[in-house]
């Protein structure tokens, strides 16, 4: 038995997610169901926690922002996001992830 899918309204700057278009500013419109829309929650969620201790860490002047794990981990969290908004949006979704290139692969520190 599938989930029903519902009608939601993203805005990832904020990490809003709406079920109403009109509430809030929003990015994105996707369909999902409860258990998506709660694994989208978990990663804004965990985005918001690792961009605190990015900014702590960013008063350690010593640490380079190229070497820095909570950065890294901000950025696998968006790629997560955009992924899943990907996954679920309508084709305008799609289409303006798809301009952006965020999904396509980067290269890692030892292929540059």
């Amino acid at each position: 038995m599938s989930e029903e899918k519902k009608t939601y309204y993203i805005e990832v700057g904020s990490g809003e997610i709406s079920s109403s278009a009109t509430d809030s500013p929003w990015n994105f419109k996707i369909e999902a169901t409860d258990e998506e829309i709660t694994q989208l929650r978990e990663i804004f969620d965990s985005n918001y926690s690792t961009g605190w201790q990015g900014f702590l860490r960013s008063h350690v002047p010593y640490i380079q922002y190229h070497y820095d794990r909570e950065n890294d981990a901000y950025d696998r969290n968006l790629q997560q996001i955009y992924q899943m908004i990907h996954d679920l949006g309508d084709e305008e979704a799609r289409t303006h992830i798809d301009s952006m290139g965020i999904l396509e692969a980067t290269p890692t520190k030892d292929e540059e």
